[in-house]
């Protein structure tokens, strides 16, 4: 199952391992960057007797890492590195990752698990749709496949025409993509009378964004395909933290490369196995960027760290349910983007694209929710329908209001699902 570090690993002994590569990071802290290791109090690999004195640590954030562009982070001599990444947001200050030659072989290795625990083998064709730039995405899927031995596609993003066209002919059978682009492809599939029927398309790999089990229940149906969620960033070192597998009860995190914390996101302090919160991460053999307890703003909860029943020992987590800067708060209501995207793809008359548009009118909230419809699909009750779901779920009216297919603007890269023109909002 290419993880021969820690299948068949007792608990305790796992827990060995980590506490031995954890000693190991701090270490290269120590040597290679004394800003950071101040940050971390100056603590000294023997300091750490056992997992639990990892939480006297101090977390490490997005904000400490923009703080410390470039080079503020990085844990190895320049003239280590191999190449770099830079996280995908475009405002603001970047999030930069540089790899060494260690890095990308680490990164390769975690890819081709993800791949195994989703069926992929080296007799698979895969296609890899993220971009091959300075976002992650495309590289990790590439590296992952390489070492798995399958024949990869490398068509990077957009061009969904082209897309549809060599996935027919030259046999893809594996997907990977942002989880917003099969929506997109399934679109253009319909405008071109393309069938994916006619494929040997047979697993998804999708990631990137939070989308919804509705959501995955409606590219599966409609590709013929059974998805698989990975997760990671930029920050852990990309794409490949873990996936989910057959079970498709919890997504594996490979722990003998990552410790897992989940912590209430208020007050910092952990949080049992099954309560929701903050999840942080520990790389444990990460050189150009070790992180030591970084908050990654996602919000899951450990859902077991018993056998699955694939049989892999992984720890599993919950799919992520969005980011603690995701959640909307309007009159008095708390809720995330995803919640909402569950409850409009219940209903099989609606196509894929929505947006939530939130902004002041007479100093008070209000929520406009912009949904279309498939086409020959004609409102009747619809809009009732909906309108009530939507009401029971947040307790106030929203504005609805249903277009033809197409009305929504498509554009490249991850979906705009929520503009917020409130003071402060995200727009």
């Amino acid at each position: 199952m290419l993880q021969p570090e820690m299948e068949g690993m007792a608990r305790g002994e796992l827990g060995m391992l980590q506490v031995e590569r954890l000693r190991s990071t701090i270490q290269r802290i120590m040597e290679n960057n004394p800003g950071y290791h101040k940050h971390l109090g100056r603590v000294h690999p023997q300091d750490i007797r056992g997992l639990e004195d990892l939480q006297d640590l101090p977390f490490l954030t997005k904000d400490h890492l923009r703080e410390g562009y470039p080079y503020g982070f990085a844990c190895a001599p320049k003239g280590g590195f191999l190449r770099f990444h830079m996280s995908s947001g475009t405002t603001g200050t970047p999030i930069i990752n540089f790899y060494t030659r260690s890095d990308v072989r680490q990164w390769a290795e975690v890819m081709a698990r993800c791949y195994t625990a989703a069926g992929v083998t080296r007799k698979d064709v895969i296609q890899i749709t993220p971009s091959f730039g300075l976002f992650n995405g495309g590289f990790g899927f590439h590296y992952g496949a390489e070492k798995l031995g399958a024949m990869i596609i490398p068509i990077g993003a957009g061009r969904s025409m082209l897309q549809l066209r060599l996935m027919k002919e030259l046999g893809a059978t594996v997907l990977c993509a942002i989880s917003s682009y099969p929506l997109r492809l399934i679109e253009v599939a319909k405008e071109e009378g393309f069938d994916f029927r006619e494929t040997d398309l047979r697993v998804g790999i999708f990631g990137a964004e939070v989308w919804s089990d509705e959501m995955r229940r409606r590219i599966e149906k409609a590709m013929g395909i059974e998805s698989f969620d990975i997760i990671g960033m930029t920050e852990t070192g990309g794409v490949g933290m873990g996936i989910d597998c057959e079970a498709h009860e919890g997504i594996h995190v490979w722990e003998d490369h990552y410790i897992v914390e989940i912590i209430d996101p208020g007050t910092g302090v952990v949080l049992p196995d099954g309560e929701e919160g903050e999840m942080v991460v520990t790389t444990l053999t990460r050189q150009g960027l070790p992180l030591i307890r970084y908050r990654t703003r996602d919000i899951t909860r450990i859902v077991s760290r018993e056998r699955c029943a694939c049989g892999r020992t992984a720890l599993r987590v919950g799919r992520l349910k969005g980011r603690t800067d995701d959640m909307l708060k309007v009159k008095g209501v708390n809720f995330y983007p995803m919640q909402i995207e569950a409850i409009l793809m219940r209903h099989k008359e609606v196509g894929p694209e929505y947006q939530l548009i939130l902004e002041k009118r007479k100093g008070k909230d209000h929520v406009k929710i912009v949904l279309e419809l498939k086409p020959g699909v004609t409102d009747g009750d619809l809009h009732d329908h909906i309108s009530t779901h939507l009401y029971d779920f947040l307790g106030f009216r929203v504005d609805l209001e249903l277009v033809p297919e197409g009305a929504i603007p498509r554009r490249p890269g991850k979906a705009q699902r929520v503009i917020d023109h409130r003071e402060g909002g995200k727009a």
